[in-house]
């Protein structure tokens, strides 16, 4: 799987010194595992807190003020764990919050977004396949993103409705979830597409399907590396990267929700034996989210 992206970055001020402290990881629920599967071998030291909002999922289907609501708290949330630094490793939480995170969150912060740059760079036909949310297609971030670095290439983008639960429920490779997979997929290849931008962290545990599905057809444009990276390099500029060389403990996993359905993915694709404690991070108050 290819892993290449152009993620959000900026040091912001009043970032914590204590470079022991944990990195904190969130996503509208378990996507973000993929995120923290290339933390962990990028950054083999850190310590680790991931929050999953399942209580919440998915994002894709929610309206912004609620997207923005659910990410200031669990990043508030974090904050008050102790993170120095955050990744917001949810496609359309960054899509629709990240600025207003970035105002008011006194720690850096890595974003995710769809690879749309790396990949008209890599396609030979110029024709792109896009797999993402409604949310993170419609938002104005993806289309800058579009308008910046598409060039020549036709872009074919494509909402995965029902992905994202499909995930969340730890189906990976049922007959329904890949009669659903191909009818998204198969219009692309019939355009001509020979790139597949996966624009949601939940996507790449559907890997191995999409592969199934079209074969060797397809390079995919995942973002979960080149994020981590994009993290070790912040960390390294704001002198915050753990200098303790010995293994870092095991990452902390919460949930808003029962936490099962992460236990089972974290094991069966990560190969993590966890427990997952239960978090109730209320949403903030209508006041508190008028930006």
């Amino acid at each position: 799987m290819s892993a290449v992206a152009a993620p959000s970055l900026q040091p912001n001020a009043g970032a914590p010194s204590d470079a022991s402290a944990p990195v904190g990881i969130f996503d509208s629920g378990l996507g973000g595992l993929s995120v923290l599967r290339a933390v962990r071998a990028v950054l083999p030291h850190e310590r680790l807190i991931y929050v999953a909002d399942s209580l919440h999922a998915p994002y894709g289907e929610r309206d912004d003020a609620f997207i923005v609501g659910r990410t200031m708290a669990i990043g508030e949330w974090l904050v008050a764990q102790g993170a120095k630094a955050l990744v917001v490793a949810c496609n359309t939480a960054t899509a629709q919050s990240i600025a207003h995170v970035r105002e008011r969150l006194a720690i850096p912060l890595v974003g995710v977004e769809p690879g749309v740059k790396p990949a008209a760079a890599v396609s030979k036909s110029r024709v792109v396949g896009v797999l993402a949310t409604q949310v993170t297609l419609r938002s104005a971030r993806f289309q800058s993103l579009l308008d910046r670095y598409a060039g020549d290439c036709r872009f074919v983008c494509q909402p995965g409705h029902g992905l994202v639960q499909a995930v969340e429920r730890c189906d990976t490779s049922s007959p329904e979830l890949m009669a659903l997979l191909e009818s998204y997929l198969k219009p692309m290849l019939d355009a001509g597409a020979d790139t597949l931008v996966l624009g949601c962290t939940h996507y790449p545990f559907l890997d191995r399907a999409i592969r199934d599905i079209a074969g060797e057809r397809l390079h995919i444009v995942d973002t979960s590396v080149a994020v981590a990276r994009q993290l070790e390099r912040l960390l390294g500029a704001s002198a915050l990267k753990n200098p303790d060389a010995s293994p870092a403990v095991a990452p902390r996993f919460f949930s808003t929700a029962d936490g099962e359905s992460q236990r089972q993915l974290a094991a069966s694709l990560l190969r993590i034996e966890m427990s997952v404690e239960h978090v109730d991070i209320p949403a903030r108050s209508a006041e508190s989210r008028t930006l």
